[in-house]
């Protein structure tokens, strides 16, 4: 028998919830060092997941250095536990002279005997184009970019 036969693909179907132009750029599994006194994963690890899922899109727009200037809304639907895959799915909702606002869910794969999907968390996250001395520059097609 080929290798190809032999292998098993899983392939769950895309969040029904999510709009079409949502990219799926990051997955990551929390680990026990990732969660807190109550077994459930730190917010605040979280965060910094969506952080840097947001700044994906973005920094191939600016094609260079961007900073994240805002969190205009974070949501916390659900807990994360160590163990559930997590999915980041980012769109861009606004693109400015220097800034992009990014949309991001992130999606959770948990209980692998009869899997299922559930959205954990969502936020808005504004970045800027930076220049090498951190100021705000023009994105490239922009009026001045």
């Amino acid at each position: 028998m080929a290798e190809e036969s032999r292998r098993v693909h899983l392939q769950l179907a895309r969040p029904p919830s999510l709009p079409d132009d949502a990219e799926l750029v990051m997955r990551v599994m929390p680990l026990p060092a990732d969660s807190n006194a109550n077994g459930d994963i730190f917010g605040g690890w979280i965060m910094a997941q969506v952080d840097l899922a947001g700044a994906v899109l973005p920094s191939r727009i600016a094609k260079g250095r961007i900073a994240t200037v805002a969190v205009n809304e974070f949501i916390f639907k659900q807990p994360v536990s160590v163990g559930d895959l997590l999915s980041f799915y980012a769109r861009v909702t606004r693109v400015g002279r220097t800034s992009i606002s990014v949309h991001v869910e992130v999606h959770a794969e948990r209980n692998p005997a009869e899997l299922q999907q559930v959205k954990v968390t969502e936020a808005n996250l504004t970045y800027v184009a930076i220049d090498s001395t951190g100021q705000p520059r023009a994105l490239p097609g922009s009026a001045t970019g």
